[in-house]
């Protein structure tokens, strides 16, 4: 399901161009539109990630994923605590969970979930969070906590910095600024699957 670099996009524009890249692990998190824009948008995402036998992971709007077939979800922990967890396993829909402290994550594994994520590692520019930045440290703490659940390491990411993630017991970096703020998407694309 996940892969080493697993990348947040907010609109499918650019994800023909990625996934022909070789990216093969996607994030859909749109906000701020029409329910008929996102069920939009998850068909076409559905449809090129298919194409690619590539991942598409559907945050928050989980009835739109499970309407629309999709595979896996990511949910942070207020759409977890809104989420129908039994009717998504019924679909065998993946789940993705956000962690940000212990409460957090013992609510996450309460669920079962596919993966854990956490965050931010590095301090991020693409919202103001309340939380200050993790760091290293605490992934690896994270790792012995969850044992062999998958480990997503999001927040700050450069390729530079995602071998430390690799090194403290992430199995996935989440990437969402370093390529839509670059100024050659494509190409900074093409550093993260080099890594």
């Amino acid at each position: 399901m996940l892969s080493r670099f697993y990348l947040i996009v907010d609109n499918t524009d650019a994800l023909a161009a990625y996934l022909q890249l070789g990216v093969s692990c996607i994030q859909l998190r749109m906000k701020d539109q029409t329910e008929e824009h996102y069920r939009a948008q998850i068909r076409q995402a559905k449809t090129l990630c298919g194409a690619h036998d590539a991942t598409l992971i559907i945050n928050d709007y989980w009835q739109l994923a499970l309407d629309e077939g999709c595979g896996a979800v990511h949910l942070g922990q207020e759409d977890l605590a809104l989420a129908d967890i039994a009717e998504l396993r019924r679909a065998n829909i993946k789940i993705g969970i956000s962690t940000h402290d212990r409460a957090e994550l013992a609510t996450a594994l309460a669920h079962d979930p596919d993966y854990i994520a956490l965050g931010p590692i590095y301090a991020t520019l693409l919202k103001k969070m309340p939380w200050r930045p993790q760091g290293l440290e605490k992934l690896a703490r994270w790792k012995q906590s969850i044992g062999n659940i998958p480990l997503v390491a999001i927040g700050g990411f450069t390729p530079e910095r995602a071998q430390g993630a690799f090194d403290h017991g992430a199995n996935s970096v989440c990437v969402v600024t370093d390529v839509a703020q670059h100024a050659e998407p494509l190409e900074r694309v093409r550093e993260w699957l080099a890594t």
